[in-house]
């Protein structure tokens, strides 16, 4: 069996995922708004949302852990809102990378931000992470911010890298340093 990690903010829990989580993240990949700057696509069936998940399911059984991903709950109603995530590199190069996607009824309301708070300060007070970083599409507005507000600062753009619905998309690289100011 292996160790878990559950994080925790002022508003939130991030519990890593279990396959209990599989309706519930089928629901968030089925909406299209969700959707909209997401390269995986809207999956035709839960069995599609289930091999999807598979790697990352995997990936938690690795003694050498490069992933971790959680469900995102808010505490006060107890609900599953999103989920979260970060990928390592095994290497000294020290990176991580971060990702979030919330259901559309949280949005506007800082959860997103404050996941991104989240996944910085794990990367680097329990990862001991050099960097992390974010890769956002340049049409994605609302991330945009939300990386800023989180102190990430836009490093350069990737060209024609996001595969989203049958269109090539540009895609803003966006990271934190250890040694940058953070408020948190």
């Amino acid at each position: 069996m292996y160790e878990t990690m559950e994080l925790e903010s002022k508003r939130l829990i991030l519990k890593e995922v279990t396959w209990d989580d599989l309706e519930s993240i089928h629901n968030l990949y089925s909406c299209p708004e969700v959707d909209e700057y997401n390269t995986l696509g809207i999956p035709q069936s839960i069995e599609e949302t289930r091999e999807n998940l598979r790697s990352m399911f995997e990936a938690q059984q690795e003694e050498k852990r490069k992933s971790y991903t959680w469900e995102i709950i808010e505490k006060v109603s107890g609900k599953f809102i999103g989920m979260a995530g970060i990928t390592l590199s095994v290497n000294r190069f020290k990176l991580g990378e971060i990702f979030y996607e919330l259901l559309p009824l949280y949005w506007g309301q800082g959860y997103a931000t404050e996941v991104a708070k989240i996944l910085i300060r794990v990367g680097f007070d329990d990862f001991q992470l050099h960097k992390v970083e974010a890769g956002v599409a340049t049409e994605n507005i609302r991330s945009i911010r939300v990386l800023e507000k989180a102190g990430m600062t836009r490093e350069g753009l990737r060209r024609k890298i996001l595969p989203i619905r049958g269109e090539w998309k540009d895609n803003y690289h966006y990271a934190i340093v250890d040694d940058d100011p953070r408020d948190y």
